[in-house]
């Protein structure tokens, strides 16, 4: 089975920026809609010359980009594309300097791009349940640095990963009690089972209502039956690698933004790169 998307295939799909349009709005709206002024159902036209669709009936025009992140912007809908379709293919990341090169534009607007493309990369929304692990790791502004230890200026990333599932984690502005137990009760069904190492800010969690187990790294204990955290330092290693490999440095205010794409990646491990173009695509659909 053929596994990839190659950049045949990307070309042969999306020749222009109209079939890009159209791709936004199929996304959006579908092949038939309610036009929201007459109220009748039908297939809107393409409008000549204008990022537009008008109702067959009353002319009525809807903007597929509108809301999205293509709106307001000047760069071509298929450099948009062909830069969703670059982050799509590689499991590490690209870098807004490699964008630049690809695309041919300045390392302004391929930053820019590059930001809002990672949007629909965001775990808002995500709530876990099952089995899930939770853990708090430290990540140096300068990434060449990195270090699990609670270094000066080291900012904390909270994890929350379901065991054969998804992944979130949140940039947050300390590792205490009340900003980790608020992290769970929205990213967390009650109902789930968490596994933590010992400390401090998860002794709440089984009056809370959870059921919980630990594992107490600090004599070595790291795997015991069904207790452990693997699956979690799995998704801190994935970061701290791909941050370090590709990006090298992170200001602390993008850091969310950077997370949030492994994190992305990490939920969509198992997704063949065939198709992750397409569900990255997917999302502008519900993010606005």
């Amino acid at each position: 089975m053929e596994n990839k998307f190659s950049i045949k295939q990307f070309n042969q799909r999306f020749p222009d920026d109209a079939a890009c349009l159209e791709e936004i709005k199929q996304l959006r709206f579908g092949d038939t809609i309610v036009c929201p002024h007459c109220g009748k159902e039908n297939k809107f036209y393409r409008v000549t010359g204008r990022s537009a669709y008008a109702c067959s009936f009353c002319g009525h025009h809807i903007y597929p980009l509108k809301g999205s992140i293509f709106d307001h912007s000047s760069t071509e809908l298929r450099l948009w594309f062909y830069a969703i379709y670059l982050m799509a293919q590689t499991r590490a990341g690209i870098s807004a300097k490699q964008l630049e090169r690809e695309l041919g534009v300045t390392y302004k607007t391929a930053w820019r791009m590059f930001n809002h493309i990672r949007q629909l990369m965001s775990g808002d929304g995500n709530i876990l349940t099952g089995e899930v692990e939770v853990d708090e790791a430290y990540f140096h502004p300068d990434t060449t640095k990195r270090t699990t230890a609670k270094a000066h200026n080291s900012q904390i990333v909270f994890g929350m990963v379901e065991r054969n599932g998804r992944a979130v984690a949140k940039h947050v502005k300390s590792s205490g009690v009340r900003v980790l137990s608020k992290e769970i009760r929205k990213g967390i069904t009650s109902d789930a089972t968490i596994y933590s190492d010992t400390h401090g800010s998860y002794r709440h969690l089984t009056r809370a209502g959870y059921v919980h187990f630990t594992i107490n790294h600090s004599i070595q204990e790291y795997v015991s039956d069904d207790r452990h955290t693997q699956n979690v330092e799995n998704l801190w290693s994935n970061i701290k690698r791909g941050i370090t490999g590709v990006y090298r440095h992170v200001d602390p205010k993008y850091l969310q933004a950077y997370v949030d794409e492994y994190a992305f990646r990490y939920s969509n491990r198992k997704v063949q790169p065939k198709y992750m173009f397409d569900l990255i695509l997917s999302n502008i659909a519900t993010h606005q």
